[in-house]
């Protein structure tokens, strides 16, 4: 019994056959992960980085060969004349009032949808969602046209008669910057996913108390699906207040342009005022950074949780 080799004997537990523990080789994975997004996140950073810096540059700061990370003179009163070059402040309420309308109007249409499509079974339903999917292959420049005719041609509005003709329709007004694009298929479709993850049985319950269906969709599922409303309302909002073809066609004058309209006005033919484009630019970049920062638990959620059935 004196010759038996213990260390032969004992189980092979600690090392695998690369001799690294699994523990090891996990930490090492969660390692390189981070590394992958600390990457990823800087290289995501460094624009907006580049942006601010910018905008506080001086003009022979901008123009200086090769060019300087920092600037060697901080120009803080470029915000100012950035704001003063243009009316910002009315800029910013017409997106702020645009944002707004669309947000809530998403939310409370898209979630209606959403729910009847998920809940209640009608003749059609699964005909009309898969027109919301193929709804959402259609690319956005597609329907600019035929969305501007039927904004200028609409009947009865701006000067037209019954036919749409005589007048300018919607144009320059707050019915073509918020009626279209106001309700998304998107939104749509997340609403229903989220809807069907809801248990059968509290809608059944509800209906046994005397609950409209109106009732059980605002009291009883719609506060369940809360991270379903933060990221339409985050997205609606982002992409309302970054929109910048559809309020250049329909409004004509400073009354109603919004602020990503307004920012053209530091580029010209023939030279671009970069540190007033720059300032400009990062003032309207805020507001979508503050809301993404409050929601962004929700957001992630709202992704993550968005399964297709």
């Amino acid at each position: 019994m004196a010759g038996i080799d213990l260390a032969a004997t004992s189980p092979r537990t600690t090392l695998d056959v690369v001799g690294r523990s699994p523990a090891s080789r996990r930490r090492l994975s969660r390692a390189a992960l981070y590394v992958a997004l600390g990457v990823i996140a800087v290289v995501m950073v460094v624009p907006f980085v580049w942006m601010v810096l910018t905008s506080l540059k001086t003009p022979a700061d901008i123009a200086a060969s090769p060019p300087t990370f920092l600037p060697t003179e901080w120009a803080w009163g470029n915000y100012a004349d950035a704001l003063a070059a243009a009316p910002f402040l009315t800029y910013a309420r017409n997106s702020l009032i645009i944002a707004v309308s669309h947000t809530t109007i998403n939310l409370v249409v898209a979630s209606m949808a959403g729910y009847a499509l998920a809940r209640l079974r009608f003749r059609g339903s699964e005909l009309v969602f898969l027109g919301f999917v193929a709804a959402l292959m259609i690319p956005t420049y597609t329907k600019i046209i035929p969305e501007f005719l039927i904004v200028r041609f609409m009947p009865l509005f701006g000067g037209n008669d019954i036919l749409g003709q005589g007048g300018t329709g919607w144009l320059d007004t707050w019915w073509a910057l918020i009626v279209p694009g106001a309700v998304t298929p998107f939104a749509v479709f997340l609403f229903r996913q989220f809807y069907l993850d809801l248990p059968v049985e509290l809608e059944e319950a509800a209906r046994l108390d005397g609950v409209s269906e109106l009732g059980i969709w605002a009291r009883i599922m719609t506060p369940l699906v809360k991270p379903a409303f933060i990221t339409v309302a985050l997205l609606t909002f982002e992409s309302s207040w970054n929109n910048f073809l559809w309020p250049l066609l329909v409004t004509r004058t400073d009354s109603m342009r919004v602020i990503q309209v307004g920012l053209s006005v530091f580029r010209t033919e023939n030279d671009t005022q970069w540190a007033f484009l720059m300032a400009g630019t990062t003032l309207a970049t805020l507001p979508m950074v503050a809301l993404f920062l409050l929601g962004q638990k929700y957001f992630v959620r709202g992704f993550a949780n968005a399964g297709i059935k």
